[in-house]
């Protein structure tokens, strides 16, 4: 199945985007994908907001998510000139003033526009400097190999599973290699680990605080990456510093931040973010009644 999905990916973008269109009248008129979801996502995160509003956004999302998926499989045969016609990167300077410095870079980003074309930053950057993408592995073999391929289409590109990205970040600090690494920190967390709750988009959110741990380890320079879509096809990346010294601030500060700048981001163009995701299934009343903390830990209350 690879190859004809390469074969799509030589599309010109002018063609992908018309297959785009017609796969949104599909997704959002007739299969409908994860609508009720879409839509209490929104409702919730914008009680202001009126109904004509909230469809409005909804079926911008829909639009973009057409886009997101034949815009990543692009970056499978994209050239260089391409990309880098398409692709703009602000602030790449600040971080390689501190790989100068001998301090490696950590990027703290959410599921906003399109977050794939972020392992392709590395064109901002001299030779030797690695690009690396923190991520999940796909529960599906063929779906986790084809998104691999994707985010390392770069010579510059590392994908590395979240359970190794300590032991390669202790390797490349070995080497000599300076890194900056992109950790997707919105997701959704499982009661078992989730150690801090924080206000977000109106919900009282469950979030991960792995990340921020890893970069406090390594004493990562911490910048909060930004994208934004000025228009259809066309990305900006910008790095916002958030700190030079990590573990200098309270403990989850940097998460607090990130959540704070991610959020800001999203109520200038809501359409952008990933709303098919049911981010608030879990929710803090529930945990209460369910976990107990002690010494950082999170305990059944039952066991």
């Amino acid at each position: 199945m690879y190859y004809p999905i390469y074969i799509l990916s030589l599309l010109p973008f002018r063609i992908l985007y018309i297959l785009s269109d017609i796969g949104y009248l599909l997704m959002y008129y007739i299969v409908r994908y994860r609508r009720r979801i879409v839509r209490n996502n929104l409702s919730s995160s914008f009680p202001e907001k009126s109904e004509d509003e909230i469809k409005d956004i909804e079926r911008k999302f829909y639009h973009w998510f057409c886009d997101y998926f034949l815009e990543t499989i692009k970056l499978l045969s994209i050239s260089d000139t391409e990309l880098r016609r398409r692709l703009k990167i602000v602030g790449a300077e600040q971080l390689e003033e501190r790989f100068k410095a001998g301090q490696d870079c950590a990027g703290l980003l959410g599921h906003y526009c399109n977050w794939e074309w972020l392992s392709c930053i590395g064109i901002a950057f001299p030779e030797g400097r690695k690009i690396g993408l923190v991520y999940k592995p796909l529960r599906s073999k063929w779906f986790d190999n084809l998104f691999r391929r994707i985010r390392s289409s770069q010579p510059s590109s590392l994908v590395v599973p979240k359970n190794d990205i300590l032991r390669e970040l202790v390797k490349l600090r070995r080497d000599g290699v300076r890194s900056l690494f992109g950790y997707i920190a919105d997701q959704g967390p499982r009661y078992a680990n989730t150690h801090l709750w924080l206000p977000f988009l109106n919900h009282d959110t469950g979030v991960f605080t792995g990340s921020e741990r890893i970069m406090r380890k390594m004493n990562n320079a911490i910048y909060y990456v930004e994208m934004s879509r000025p228009q259809r096809g066309y990305y900006t990346a910008t790095f916002h510093l958030i700190t030079h010294e990590p573990n200098s601030l309270p403990e989850n500060e940097l998460t607090r931040r990130f959540f704070a700048l991610l959020e800001k981001t999203i109520r200038r163009q809501p359409e952008y973010y990933l709303w098919t995701h049911n981010r608030w299934k879990r929710t803090h009343e529930e945990f209460n009644r369910l976990y107990r903390t002690e010494n950082g830990k999170i305990i059944p209350i039952n066991s």
